[in-house]
């Protein structure tokens, strides 16, 4: 499991670090696992921040040690984000991909199908079970009043270095920021091997210019 020293560093480089990292969620005595694959970065001074809100009792862990969780109900559901230095800073977990080793072997792909269905009820493909902030949150079974304030800990939720790097990153504008809220800012950051499988993916963006709209950095090692 990382240390909390891990998430000691800036927003943006926070959520670059993240990027191959293993959300691992104990869940009725197996552990079903997801791959970060995108994340977003967002700190208390820009508007598109929940921080920049204020602090409230619904965003006090925003404002926690680096490393807190911090969850949010959106529209579709339950969001999971992390606390990096600096009150009111932290990473949005924008997508996953489900993650098989020994820990967590394949056949616990079933049960996330089964805490996530398609809306038809059918088994969703397994490409589909993360694709999504709340796809995540609902694959991995993390819920509002169950950890947002908390840590990660050994016995039900980890977040582990499994060696992965992503050889390259996509760097682009974050999703769904409203009109005059920063939205220009380019901190949301995509492992490319992912990419298909992102929220959206802005090499397949019509439209859409490497230099303008997005760029592509080599990956550095956490």
């Amino acid at each position: 499991m990382l240390p909390p020293a891990f998430f000691e560093r800036d927003a943006a480089e926070l959520a670059r670090a993240l990027l191959g990292k293993v959300l691992r969620r104990r869940h009725e005595g197996v552990w079903l696992a997801a791959s970060i694959i995108e994340s977003e970065a967002y700190y208390l001074e820009e508007h598109g921040s929940h921080a920049s809100l204020g602090r409230t009792p619904s965003r006090e862990a925003l404002f926690m040690a680096a490393g807190t969780i911090y969850m949010y109900h959106s529209r579709a559901g339950d969001s999971l984000n992390i606390g990096a230095r600096g009150a009111g800073n932290a990473v949005l977990i924008k997508a996953g991909y489900p993650h098989v080793d020994e820990r967590s072997p394949e056949a616990n792909i079933e049960v996330m199908r089964r805490l996530n269905p398609a809306r038809d009820g059918r088994a969703r493909a397994v490409e589909h079970l993360c694709a999504g902030q709340t796809l995540l949150c609902r694959s991995l079974d993390l819920r509002i009043a169950e950890w947002t304030g908390r840590r990660f800990d050994r016995e039900h939720f980890t977040l582990d270095d499994v060696g992965y790097e992503p050889e390259r990153v996509i760097q682009t504008t974050r999703l769904g920021i409203p009109e005059g809220r920063d939205g220009h800012l380019m901190y949301r950051f995509i492992d490319q091997a992912h990419a298909a499988h992102a929220t959206t993916n802005p090499l397949t963006r019509r439209g859409a210019a490497e230099g303008v709209d997005y760029t592509v950095i080599e990956g550095v090692r956490a």
